[in-house]
């Protein structure tokens, strides 16, 4: 019964908080990245994960890790988002990460495109004076990638060999 609670609410409820935080804030704490760490690892346990599999996933989450932070120290994502998706593809292990990684790219793009059309647009002021809109507004402004990890992962995590396993 614990293994279902932590399996079916911990990974989803962490992506939220993620990308919620991303849009208000422009900041994923380094906490979410260890919750979703340690989630892992407790669930990988619980469940019987060999070894074996659990070195793949860590694989897929270093892989993912150096990566991103060559993303981030060439200024294109931010840190916050480059230990997300990391934390993401361990979940993931190799066997989902390049679903993972094209639906973010995809649901990225997407954003991407969305925030130039409305930096282009006068701010409309029913929304004028609240922060984090007018944070996304700014010209130049960055983009809140954690929504599209986040986005990205909820959609491939019901296929992942966790939801496989809960349902034994």
């Amino acid at each position: 019964m614990l293994t279902q609670a932590i399996g079916l609410t911990l990974f989803p409820a962490t992506m939220a908080f993620a990308a919620s935080s991303d849009l208000f804030t422009m900041t994923i704490a380094n906490r979410v990245s260890l919750v979703l760490v340690g989630g892992f690892f407790v669930l990988a346990v619980l469940t019987g994960m060999s070894p074996a599999a659990i070195g793949w996933h860590i694989g897929a989450g270093a892989a993912v890790l150096v990566v991103s932070f060559g993303l981030f120290s060439c200024g294109w994502v931010g840190g916050g988002d480059a230990k997300l998706a990391a934390a993401t593809a361990l979940w993931f292990g190799f066997a989902h990460l390049l679903d993972y990684l094209l639906y973010a790219s995809i649901f990225g793009g997407a954003l991407t495109l969305v925030l130039i059309q409305f930096r282009m647009l006068p701010l409309p002021r029913v929304l004028a004076g609240r922060e984090w809109v007018e944070r996304l507004h700014r010209t130049g402004g960055g983009v809140p990638y954690g929504i599209a990890l986040a986005a990205a992962a909820l959609l491939v995590y019901p296929h992942t060999e966790w939801l496989a396993a809960l349902g034994r």
